[in-house]
This record gives C-alpha cells, structure tokens and sequence, in this order.
C-alpha cells in the first residue's frame, strides 16, 4: 500500500535522516515511515512528532533496509493529541484492509478506544 491510498493524507513529508530533524514539529501527530516508492512500512503516532523522528533514527529496525525497501520518507499530519489514536487506527484499519496484514515494521496493532 502507498502513501497516497490514507485518508485523511499525511500534509507534508521530510527524507528520514539527521538533516531533517529540524523540519519535523515539536507538536502531536500521526506519521508514516514509507520508502522512496512510497510504499508504507510503519504507522505511529506521537506526541512530539520531532522526539519520535529522532527515536525512529536511532532504532536500526527502522535505519536499515526492509525485505519491502528502506525507510527514506517520514510523512506526517499534525493532529489534536486528543484524537491521535483514533487517526492512527484509522490508518492501520486502511493498511490492514489493503493488505491483510499490519505495516511491517509495525509490531502491534493500535489501541482502540
């Protein structure tokens, strides 16, 4: 599944590396972590989008190259911290109704509230 198949659409993207961070708000929202194809392999949320950004760069399960590609695009939505898990879920349900499985990268599923 690609990026292009979420409602509502992730508003911007940054490359997932060092350089961006500063790019990346402080603020809460959903993100996705998707190849150079724009193919998903990781759905999160966070309450400081930019926190999150560097804890992903510091994980080499999300640096190094998937059997489904690399990590080279961080997309993400600011959201209402309120709502996130909502959003989140509303994303994996897209994910899991396209392609019968969670995102590779994702372990677990997302809370419902």
């Amino acid at each position: 599944m690609i990026i292009e198949d979420l409602t509502p659409q992730p508003q911007t993207k940054v490359l997932f590396k060092l350089a961006s961070f500063k790019s990346v708000p402080k603020e809460s929202g959903c993100y996705v972590l998707t190849t150079f194809e724009n193919n998903i392999l990781y759905v999160g949320l966070a309450k400081n989008l930019n926190n999150r950004f560097m804890q992903h760069l510091e994980n080499p399960e999300k640096t190094n190259p998937t059997v489904k590609g690399k990590v080279v695009w961080f997309y993400f939505l600011n959201y209402d911290e309120k709502n996130l898990e909502k959003l989140e879920r509303t994303w994996i349900n897209q994910y899991l109704t396209i392609e019968g499985q969670l995102p590779l990268l994702n372990k677990v599923n997302s809370p419902v509230s």
